[in-house]
């Protein structure tokens, strides 16, 4: 279980997250939805201490983020922004660098072929479409079948067939091995076919957080609730 308490991260430009608290718990798939802007990214760098000095606290299964980092990272697979690639390493290359332990090299394969970079794998990545180096990103944040998965936008670049491949997998992975996923979007439609929990963030607050089960009893679409609470936001200020 990952707790979040007062997590509170501003740049110069006073843009981040204010006082945000949420709990996430095992074996979940929450989405963060939110435009661009609004403190998504932010909330995913703190909870990979890639934004220090951050004030609040993060605990995974009890241990302090600020303590138990090389522990929690250990147990962390994550895509955030751009993947970082090396462009004149081959894809498979670019995934042994990435391995953790050693069991991870046998791994490499079967994922280059789970996000449809099987027959890339000896191409240096230099060559690859945004699209093949964002999958290539996924393979890298899931090697080695980490707990907790973060992931940051991870349809951009995507086509249709490969997102919705991506959906599946990560599906498959939450219901075989439990697998807790974070998972960032600005598409609506997106977010409500991958996560079963959403977290509205506007203007680095949450502004709602609710089951996806009890979203759509209450409304027509996942589009249909960011909208109402984004203008219940707006007529509040």
């Amino acid at each position: 279980m990952i707790e979040i308490k007062s997590l509170t991260k501003l740049y110069k430009n006073k843009r981040g997250i204010r006082n945000i608290s949420l709990t996430i718990h095992d074996g979940e798939i929450l989405g963060l939805l939110g435009p661009n802007g609004s403190g998504k990214t932010t909330l995913m760098k703190a909870l990979l201490s890639l934004a220090p000095d951050y004030s609040g606290e993060i605990t995974v299964n009890g241990k302090s983020m600020r303590d138990g980092f090389e522990d929690i990272m250990e147990k962390t697979g994550a895509l955030i922004e751009t993947p970082a690639v090396y462009k004149r390493l081959t894809a498979r290359q670019n995934l042994e660098l990435c391995a953790r332990k050693p069991e991870d090299m046998s791994d490499i394969d079967r994922m280059l072929d789970t996000v449809g970079l099987g027959a890339n794998k000896r191409e240096k990545v230099g060559h690859f479409s945004l699209g093949m180096k964002q999958r290539l990103g996924i393979a890298a944040a899931l090697l080695g079948s980490p707990e907790i998965v973060i992931l940051d936008e991870p349809t951009n670049g995507l086509d249709i067939e490969s997102v919705v491949e991506l959906r599946e997998y990560i599906h498959r992975l939450n219901r075989e091995r439990g697998t807790t996923f974070i998972i960032s979007g600005h598409i609506a439609s997106e977010i409500e076919k991958l996560c079963t929990r959403t977290a509205i963030i506007s203007e680095g607050e949450i502004i709602a957080d609710e089951s996806m089960e009890r979203i759509l009893e209450l409304y027509p679409s996942m589009e249909d609730f960011f909208l109402a609470k984004i203008r219940e936001r707006r007529g509040s200020i």
